[in-house]
């Protein structure tokens, strides 16, 4: 990195953000996951890694709140072929399986052998992730998912509450609240993730769910039921901020729901849609990019550590790069709040 000139012009195929960077040595290591074999409504999430990557050195590196964060490195490896592969095979497959059931109420045989062959794809995709994972904790570095729809972060959460034996929290945020069971019988669907994770047997402690707005009501009675869901709704985060409350005593609220130690999990669409207008299931309402960044400078401020984290449902429109720039920049905070919130002894 002697070389590189932070403040010049840079290209992606350098790496993530026009940023040199040695997988060896990096504090971050960013795992590209192309996926969406399980979206029910729009598609592009498993562009998302490469959209984010190349709209990533419009950055400007030197931040205001994170300084030269960037200096610990920032690492995204390859976009693996093989499960790019498997997604394209398995996605036209899984809308044969919706359409059926859409069309029939039911799956007959071979529709349910179809249905096994993408549960069986999509848990293959998942412990590829894990095991992506845990290479990278055991190196003592920071690992993170780049989405890919939301199922793809499932492997990294897993890894990361083994490694704290499930003492770490969620922050979730998102529009849905995704504790849908096997949501159309997919069981590793993009709106199930949160269920699995909260009912696996290496859960987390807490799952803290923030900017939520659309969700069924059996969704509902599980976050109603359960201690270890604690869920801030948009509708009444908006309602606080309406009367008078400061997002600045919201944030506070949200950090006391959270044990020290925290992974992060954004789906893109817990934005205002004016941020993500083509990702797959946007959603009216939402927090701001300043609302979303502010939250993550709290938690960091009040001493949270994040020891891993995902950014997923980015999809890049078809002649515009506004979500991957969007999304490129989130990730940059992200990457930097999780190097401040550990930072080298």
């Amino acid at each position: 990195m002697s070389d590189f000139d932070p403040s010049g012009t840079a290209s992606y195929s350098v790496g993530l953000f026009g940023i040199p960077s040695e997988r060896e040595t990096a504090r971050v290591v960013l795992i590209p996951v192309p996926w969406e074999v399980t979206t029910s409504y729009g598609s592009g999430a498993a562009m998302g890694p490469e959209a984010v990557l190349k709209a990533s050195p419009q950055i400007d590196l030197f931040d205001l709140e994170l300084g030269k964060a960037y200096e610990s490195g920032y690492h995204l490896l390859a976009i693996p072929e093989e499960i790019a592969e498997l997604n394209a095979q398995l996605k036209p497959k899984a809308l044969e399986v919706r359409t059926h059931l859409e069309d029939h109420g039911h799956l007959n045989h071979e529709m349910q052998r179809t249905l096994a062959e993408i549960n069986t794809g999509c848990s293959r995709m998942s412990e590829w992730v894990y095991m992506q994972a845990k290479d990278i904790l055991k190196r003592g570095q920071i690992p993170a998912v780049l989405g890919g729809d939301h199922s793809s972060p499932e492997g990294n959460i897993r890894a990361v509450s083994e490694a704290t034996s499930g003492k770490v929290g969620v922050l979730h945020v998102d529009a849905h609240a995704d504790l849908r069971f096997q949501y159309q019988g997919f069981q590793r669907s993009h709106a199930s993730i949160m269920n699995n994770v909260m009912n696996a047997p290496w859960r987390p402690s807490k799952l803290v769910q923030v900017a939520i707005r659309d969700f069924s009501q059996e969704e509902f009675a599980q976050i109603e039921e359960r201690g270890d869901i604690e869920t801030f709704f948009d509708l009444n985060l908006k309602r606080e901020m309406f009367e008078g409350r400061t997002w600045a005593d919201i944030c506070k609220d949200i950090a006391a729901q959270l044990p020290e130690q925290i992974y992060i999990s954004f789906d893109i669409d817990g934005l205002s849609p004016e941020y993500c207008p083509h990702t797959g299931t946007p959603v009216p309402g939402g927090l701001t990019f300043d609302q979303a960044n502010y939250l993550m400078r709290h938690l960091v401020k009040s001493g949270k550590k994040i020891i891993g984290f995902d950014l997923n449902e980015v999809a890049p429109g078809e002649s515009d790069e506004w979500d991957g720039n969007v999304g490129a920049r989130l990730l940059y905070k992200m990457c930097g709040w999780a190097v401040h919130s550990q930072p080298r002894i």
